[in-house]
């Protein structure tokens, strides 16, 4: 009986010694410091709209092939009720609502975001243009990164500014899906 017992344990150890060699090692941005958010954001600049310039592929995305767009109207002084919309293979258009409450002690450069009540997200302002046409924003554990602008097409610049940003703090900037804007193609005709 006894050993009956000690070759259980042995195989279940061996079982579970093989699950941990099959799982993925920890992502490096574990082992990175927490991103540096932006020192300061002024809540009036930064609601209306915004149109998502890239992001990086989220699950909750994946329908959204064009002209995602953002909406901020302040709720209250610490939150903002979000509108997220984007256009879906089939040319219709999805529509998301949520709400950003700002985190106490971070001079507003912090959010938690909540689109399905109970579950939250911690998101991050890493980078702000000083006219508040451009931000980074990104979840402290480097999963979600979004480039937004004022415009539905950024400069050039701009862009390279805010992805080096982005890199700076440890995101896979490699990985980024820019986004069609529709906007953006009939302002160039």
């Amino acid at each position: 009986m006894q050993i009956r017992a000690c070759l259980v344990c042995v195989l279940l150890c061996g079982c579970f010694a093989a699950m941990g060699a099959l799982l993925p090692a920890p992502a490096i941005a574990d082992k990175l410091p927490a991103p540096t958010p932006v020192p300061s954001v002024d809540v009036r600049s930064i609601l209306g709209k915004w149109y998502e310039i890239a992001r990086l592929p989220r699950f909750y995305q994946r329908y959204c092939v064009s002209d995602s767009i953002a909406q901020y109207v302040a709720r209250d002084e610490r939150t903002i009720s979000i509108e997220n919309s984007c256009r879906t293979k089939d040319g219709d258009i999805r529509t998301a609502h949520g709400t950003a409450h700002l985190l106490p002690g971070s001079n507003n450069a912090k959010l938690e975001v909540t689109f399905l009540p109970p579950f939250s997200s911690d998101y991050w302002i890493i980078g702000l243009a000083p006219d508040y046409s451009w931000s980074v924003v990104g979840s402290p554990g480097r999963q979600s990164l979004w480039i937004l602008a004022r415009t539905p097409q950024l400069p050039t610049a701009a862009l390279d500014k805010a992805r080096s940003i982005a890199r700076a703090e440890g995101y896979p900037v490699d990985e980024l899906v820019y986004t069609p804007q529709s906007e953006a193609r009939l302002n160039a005709r």
